[in-house]
């Protein structure tokens, strides 16, 4: 873990070229990465130069949290700076789900847009597309990313792992023919294409645990689709697709400020990194599809750089959510684990109330502005549009980002005190208060016996003293009582609170 002590920077200087400049703002989103899949958070077994880059140049977080342990509540806190949590519509979405973000909803494109940026999201959205009806494959797909703030989007509609297996640009299907429409179901098989269930003969990748529907290009996903072969994506070249589309945006935006939500599809299944990188670690496509990760942070590096931008640019690299294994592909992962720790010291991963599943890796670069250094506040991923908007100076409308805070001097490197209480997002409910964590009570099962991660649930909820115990070994609720009935009723209370 990071240390506290001698850990801030001097904080960021008064700088009068930001005065009058403002700060390009791109979040780079990874996708079930852990808090130890890093060479900078002490990763081994892969190594991650350019993400490293940003970490020493830049300001390194040791607390810091996605707002849930799944990845759509996760997306739609942090641009809504609202707790997933309140809606019941919330949860890992189906790829022919509906926006799940009303286009009435102030989003942090829309705080943007309001301080004269150039907006882009690029990559996974996993928010649903269309009306409540759901979305027309073959024609206008809207409402979507450019009804919410954005002015460009190119997007996975869902995951690697569910159809439909095509891209979105702007609000239509890239490359379909119209002689071939797509047609998309999660209740019934469509079409004639083989699934996976039927013919495990066709398979490149086999399902270890579900994904056994709609087989495209090898793969059976979750779902049923037929149709679009013209626009399906090739696993290989999604990470290159999204990559050459985000630095052609900061291509053509570079001479005004921009905002750019890069959101990364690795280390998602189905891994399957481009052919550049197979065997370039020796943990399997995970390892790979994290060197490939790390390349891509650098193709945007390097384009900021070519621009002359850089220092002017303010780059969060972050993730979605904590690390999984086995998420449903035989793709050797658990095999070629060995010593690697994607959760780091921490207990749990994905889909888990225990803190590996939303304490994430959490780097702030920008030069101008923010000093180099460590620090251990806690921060939310929900934070970012209230912090984005005191950054810029810019108000928010009354009903905007109700759960989320300003922690601004906590982000560029002034304090190392951040959120004093924070709300996180499994089946259960957990609350952190300082360095106290109270995991609501939960009948739900302990282990996710499919992908062998802890869950983190007691039908008497679980205490844990952070301070000393961050593996959350030693359940106090016995012995601090008082504590764990205080942090329950606190959690009661702004559960309740709008």
């Amino acid at each position: 873990m990071l240390a506290a002590e001698d850990s801030i920077g001097a904080g960021f200087p008064q700088n009068a070229h930001f005065k009058s400049k403002k700060p390009n703002v791109v979040i780079i989103y990874a996708d079930d990465l852990g808090y130890g899949d890093l060479s900078c958070y002490g990763a081994t077994a892969v190594q991650t130069p350019r993400i490293d880059a940003l970490a020493q140049n830049g300001l390194m977080f040791s607390d810091a949290h996605a707002a849930a342990a799944t990845c759509t509540p996760s997306r739609f806190a942090m641009l809504t700076g609202t707790y997933a949590w309140r809606r019941k519509d919330t949860g890992i979405a189906r790829g022919d789900a509906p926006l799940i973000i009303r286009p009435e909803t102030f989003t942090i494109a829309d705080l943007f847009k309001k301080a004269a940026y150039q907006t882009a999201v690029v990559g996974k959205w996993h928010l649903g597309l269309g009306p409540s009806e759901g979305a027309n494959w073959n024609g206008v797909i809207q409402p979507g990313p450019l009804e919410l703030g954005f002015d460009y989007a190119f997007l996975i509609p869902a995951t690697g792992d569910r159809v439909p297996c095509v891209y979105v640009e702007n609000h239509r299907v890239v490359g379909l023919d119209s002689n071939d429409p797509i047609e998309v179901s999660f209740k019934k098989k469509v079409g004639k294409e083989p699934i996976g269930a039927d013919r495990p003969d066709l398979l490149t990748m086999h399902p270890s645990h579900g994904h056994d529907r709609t087989i495209i290009h090898g793969i059976s996903r979750i779902g049923y689709m037929s149709g679009g072969k013209s626009a399906w994506w090739k696993d290989e070249d999604m990470a290159d697709d999204i990559t050459n589309k985000a630095v052609q945006f900061i291509d053509r935006s570079a001479g005004d400020p921009f905002f750019l939500f890069f959101s990364l599809h690795d280390i998602h299944v189905p891994r399957v990194p481009h052919p550049r990188f197979v065997g370039s670690t020796d943990m399997g496509p995970r390892g790979d599809a994290i060197a490939q990760t790390d390349w891509c942070v650098g193709q945007i590096i390097d384009k900021l750089s070519e621009k002359g931008i850089l220092d002017d640019t303010l780059i969060l690299f972050t993730s979605d959510n904590g690390p999984v294994i086995d998420d449903g592909y035989q793709d050797d992962a658990v095999k070629k684990l060995g010593t690697h720790q994607p959760s780091g010291p921490f207990r749990g991963g994905k889909y888990s109330a225990f803190e590996a599943g939303t304490r994430v890796p959490w780097i702030m670069h920008w030069p101008a502005a923010i000093q180099k250094g460590k620090s251990p506040a806690l921060a939310c991923q929900i934070d970012l549009m209230a912090s984005f908007a005191a950054l810029l100076g810019e108000t928010l409308p009354e009903e905007a980002s109700p759960d989320g805070e300003s922690i601004l001097p906590a982000l560029m490197g002034q304090s190392h005190i951040g959120r004093e209480t924070l709300v996180l997002q499994a089946r259960a409910i957990s609350l952190r208060k300082g360095l106290w964590k109270w995991i609501e009570p939960s009948r739900a099962p302990a282990i996710n016996r499919q992908t062998n991660i802890e869950l983190g649930h007691d039908p008497k909820g679980k205490l844990f003293y952070l301070g000393d115990d961050p593996g959350e070994r030693r359940d106090l609720k016995e012995s601090y009582s008082e504590v764990a009935e205080e942090l329950q009723k606190l959690l009661y209370t702004m559960k309740g609170r709008r």
